[in-house]
């Protein structure tokens, strides 16, 4: 594997990622830069599920990449020891149908009518990654209400939170190829996630791209 595109939401994570590598312009918002012999494809288009969509399908398109790389920030939902995780699942969490008793979860794309079900999207095992591995969901919304929280770990079964990474992995997935990521958490998705996310940023966005930039020469 020689081509591996890196997506964030914020540019921030991004920016903490090889921070002391130069980086060449390579085309739009892309930045490229060479790390352990691989060259790698670096965009951040903002935050929520279109952007990262954007994202992957750009990488791919205009770089043919052969991995598209999640990387940052999460909100931590459920008791998983830690606070940097291999993401191995991907759901999202705002795809289904709305019914007088709720939100209906169904896998993203699919048909939302009928019995429900979710299918996770699975991402490509990291070589060398001793990372605790979990499922992530994803919406457009920064949550900031445990209860809502609560609602998607109960339904989902999914540890973590964020507004990318399976917008990514569905992407990826309908483009064939691989998806990873390597998240941290700054927060717990309740009423003091905002404050939090803003202190933990850059902690959580250096641990989050040191285990990428650890993994990468081993792909």
């Amino acid at each position: 594997m020689r081509r591996i595109g890196i997506i964030s939401g914020v540019e921030r994570e991004l920016a903490l990622f090889l921070p002391d590598v130069a980086r060449q312009p390579a085309e739009g918002r892309v930045d490229r830069v060479e790390h352990g012999g691989k060259e790698l494809f670096l965009l951040c288009n903002g935050i929520g599920k279109v952007a990262a969509a954007t994202a992957a399908a750009t990488l791919h398109a205009r770089f043919d990449v052969e991995l598209l790389l999640v990387i940052g920030t999460a909100g931590k939902i459920g008791d998983l020891p830690g606070d940097l995780f291999n993401i191995v699942e991907a759901v999202q969490a705002d795809f289904g149908a709305q019914r007088a008793e709720g939100l209906v979860h169904y896998t993203a794309g699919s048909w939302p009518i009928g019995p429900a079900s979710v299918s996770a999207f699975r991402a490509m095992p990291l070589p060398g990654v001793d990372l605790p591995q979990t499922r992530i969901a994803t919406s457009d919304l920064f949550i900031e209400c445990g209860t809502h929280a609560a609602r998607v770990r109960e339904k989902l079964g999914a540890m973590l939170v964020d507004m990318e990474t399976a917008a990514v992995a569905q992407a990826a997935h309908l483009l064939g190829t691989p998806w990873a990521a390597i998240k941290a958490t700054t927060d717990s998705a309740d009423d003091g996630s905002a404050d939090n996310f803003v202190v933990n940023l850059d902690r959580a966005a250096r641990a989050a791209a040191a285990a990428a930039e650890r993994m990468i020469p081993l792909l």
